[in-house]
């Protein structure tokens, strides 16, 4: 293992949150909850991503996706990304201004990468790419590093999120990254390594739809050099623990309970077949927000 101390710095952090899409019942969505929740993620200075794993989207309708891009344009204008599939989900999101990223699914499952992304700069002028890994979704997968590279070469490709959960993989990454395109941006889905930031990596992360106002005050610390950053690192990093042991997709169910101790949301509700964390996991997540300071 090479050690990463060659590229820590202080410098300003791109924050992208995923964005829960709060759930009345399981097929009904909280559009109110929703709005505020996309409304707080952008006030907070993060980048709200929706119709990714942790807005459901694999679960979700034409129609219902659309619903969430159409009401994400109105409240943030044209400063959000937002999950596509496919290239007609990618042309739907940048008609709307915001940023597609390439969501790995069954529909790309075994396809090659640097061809797919080729195709999707001939159709879009810019999107994100995403490296995920299948303990999120059976159809992730993590490239390896020679793929890393080409996919660097893609102009219209401004970054993409590497989900491994692994930290030397990412290293990797962003030490090619600093040689090779300095502006790319390597977004860390690490929600158990949350201070992948410390390294060059951004992020877009399911963590931050728990409090993204944390977010941007640990992000704001780390700009400025402000040692308080490691406390509220740490703390955070600890609701991450809780919230994405295994089975790591039930995070979901504890973003929607940690949500609803917040005041933010009424329901814990989650679609069908999404795993659901026990009785006993309110209380867990009431001591990780102790521990934050939230009551």
């Amino acid at each position: 293992m090479t050690l990463p101390f060659d590229l820590i710095r202080t410098r300003d952090i791109t924050g992208m949150s995923a964005v829960l899409l709060p759930m009345l019942d399981t097929k009904t969505p909280d559009w109110d909850a929703f709005d505020a929740h996309v409304a707080r993620t952008a006030a907070a200075g993060l980048v709200p991503a929706v119709n990714l794993d942790t807005g459901y989207a694999h679960l979700l309708d034409a129609a219902t996706k659309q619903t969430v891009l159409d009401r994400t344009q109105a409240i943030t204008g044209v400063e959000f990304v937002a999950g596509a599939f496919d290239l007609g989900e990618a042309v739907d999101v940048r008609c709307r201004g915001g940023t597609p990223v390439m969501v790995p699914s069954d529909r790309t499952a075994g396809m090659d990468v640097i061809s797919s992304y080729r195709a999707i700069s001939r159709g879009v002028d810019r999107f994100i790419g995403f490296e995920l890994s299948p303990l999120f979704h059976p159809a992730g997968h993590i490239w390896d590093l020679a793929t890393y590279r080409e996919v660097l070469q893609i102009e219209a490709c401004i970054g993409a999120k590497h989900s491994s959960l692994e930290r030397e993989p990412e290293w990797a990454r962003l030490r090619v990254r600093n040689a090779d395109r300095p502006e790319f941006l390597v977004l860390t889905g690490n929600d158990l390594a949350i201070d992948m930031v410390m390294y060059g990596s951004d992020y877009l992360l399911g963590l931050s739809t728990f409090a993204p106002d944390l977010f941007a005050k640990r992000d704001q610390m780390w700009a400025t050099g402000d040692a308080g950053f490691y406390e509220l690192n740490d703390a955070l990093q600890h609701l991450g623990n809780v919230a994405f042991r295994p089975p790591v997709p039930a995070y979901r169910h504890s973003a929607a309970l940690f949500l609803r101790l917040r005041g933010w949301v009424a329901s814990d509700a989650t679609p069908a077949g999404v795993p659901r964390r026990p009785f006993w996991e309110e209380a867990l997540l009431s001591e990780c927000g102790e521990r934050l300071g939230l009551w």
